[in-house]
C-alpha cells in the first residue's frame, strides 16, 4: 500500500508541475518569430525576444475565461495535493480519498475547460503558427488529473 501511495503521490506532483508549466510557460501558439500564450505574445526581434500584449481580434471574455480556469487547476491540484497527505493522518480509511478526488475533479474539469476555449475559439483563421508544447501539456495535465482523480475515487470504495 506505501508503494500505492508513493505513485499516487508522484503522478500527483507531475500533474501539479504540468498545470503549472502549461499555466506559465509561453508557448500555447508558435509560429516563426512569435511565441503566443494565454497572457501575452512574444516576437523575436533579431536576437532579442519582446513581450508584448495578445492581438486585439483576441475576445476578452474568453481569454479571461482561459486565464482563470488554468489557474483554478493550478489551485486545486494545489489544494488537492494538501488535503491528500493530510488525509492520510486524519481521516479514518473510508473517508481519505474523497476530497482528494473532488479536487482533483475540479482541476481536471477547469484545465479541460481552459484548453477546450482555447482550442474552439483562437486561432480558428490564423494560417501562421501552431499549437504549442504549453497547449499540449494543458491537456497531458487534463489526463493525468482524470486518471489521479479515478484512482481516488477507486480506492476510496476499495478501502472502504
Amino acid at each position: 500500500m506505501l508503494v500505492l501511495l508513493a505513485g499516487i503521490f508522484l503522478l500527483h506532483i507531475t500533474t501539479f508541475i504540468l498545470l503549472l508549466a502549461a499555466t506559465i510557460e509561453n508557448a500555447w501558439w508558435v509560429g516563426n518569430g512569435f511565441s503566443t500564450d494565454i497572457w501575452a505574445r512574444w516576437v523575436l526581434n533579431g536576437q532579442q525576444w519582446n513581450y508584448t500584449d495578445l492581438p486585439a481580434h483576441y475576445p476578452a471574455d474568453y481569454l479571461q475565461a482561459v486565464q482563470a480556469s488554468s489557474v483554478l487547476a493550478c489551485v486545486f491540484s494545489g489544494i488537492g495535493l494538501f488535503v491528500f497527505v493530510a488525509q492520510l493522518f486524519t481521516l479514518p480509511k473510508g473517508k481519505r480519498f474523497t476530497f482528494s478526488g473532488i479536487f482533483q475533479l475540479l482541476a481536471c474539469l477547469c484545465i479541460m475547460i481552459a484548453a477546450s476555449i482555447y482550442t474552439d475559439i483562437f486561432h480558428k483563421n490564423e494560417n501562421s503558427g501552431n499549437y504549442g508544447p504549453s497547449f499540449i501539456l494543458a491537456w497531458i495535465a487534463f489526463a493525468l488529473s482524470f486518471i489521479s482523480c479515478v484512482i481516488y475515487f477507486v480506492l476510496r470504495k476499495k478501502n472502504t
